[in-house]
């Protein structure tokens, strides 16, 4: 069934698709847009970078997987002790460009926004423009997937999500990946149990310029 009020809905940092098909399925005018082309060929896809299009008149901004190496606690390490064939002012230097992108997601012209990143170091939060919390913290198994990979969300105007599929099994699978060329690529992959909910939760809002004509 089609919804009454489809979405345009930008799915940025996203080249798998899981996100964009989620919400194309549920009959959405839905795009996933990075600098990398679209893993499934789909012509729904952008490939540029996805701050440039932000005020092409989207209802929705769902980031999937920014660049998140220098913004979360993990990697705050780095930052006075930089990893072989980098130094601390290159450190410092890629935190800046991290703050600024999330900065520019979380104040696009958008009025429903959802961005995924884990935990925050200090310096990453003092860099972003308007920071605010992040609003809901999911695992996968509360969503069909029986692994662990704790997920937080940044919300705007859009409720937390619901769990559709708890289940049981808690494997650390992304956290055991083995090294190599394609490692980034899976960690940074969606879950589909995830992006099904967000289609079907946040699919079903009205947009805001519509709420305001009905007033």
């Amino acid at each position: 069934m089609q919804p009454i009020n489809p979405l345009r809905v930008l799915v940025a940092c996203e080249f798998s698709g899981t996100v964009r098909n989620a919400f194309l399925a549920a009959g959405h005018d839905a795009w996933s847009c990075d600098i990398l082309p679209s893993e499934d060929g789909s012509n729904r896809h952008i490939r540029g970078d996805a701050t440039t299009i932000l005020d092409d008149g989207w209802d929705l901004l769902m980031v999937a997987h920014p660049p998140c190496t220098r913004l979360c606690n993990s990697g705050v390490r780095w930052l006075t002790k930089a990893p072989p064939g980098k130094t601390v002012p290159q450190m410092w230097a890629e935190l800046d460009e991290g703050a600024a992108l999330f900065s520019a997601f979380w104040n696009a012209p958008i009025d429903r926004i959802c961005i995924e990143n884990p935990v925050m170091h200090k310096h990453a939060k003092e860099r972003i423009t308007n920071y605010e919390p992040f609003a809901q913290s999911v695992q996968p198994w509360q969503f069909g997937h029986g692994e662990v990979k704790r997920t937080c969300f940044w919300l705007k105007n859009l409720p937390p999500l619901t769990p559709t599929d708890v289940v049981e099994g808690r494997e650390q699978r992304i956290a055991r990946l083995s090294p190599g060329a394609d490692r980034w690529r899976e960690r940074s992959r969606f879950y589909p149990g995830i992006a099904a909910a967000m289609a079907d939760q946040w699919g079903g809002l009205q947009p805001f310029n519509r709420l305001a004509e009905a007033a």
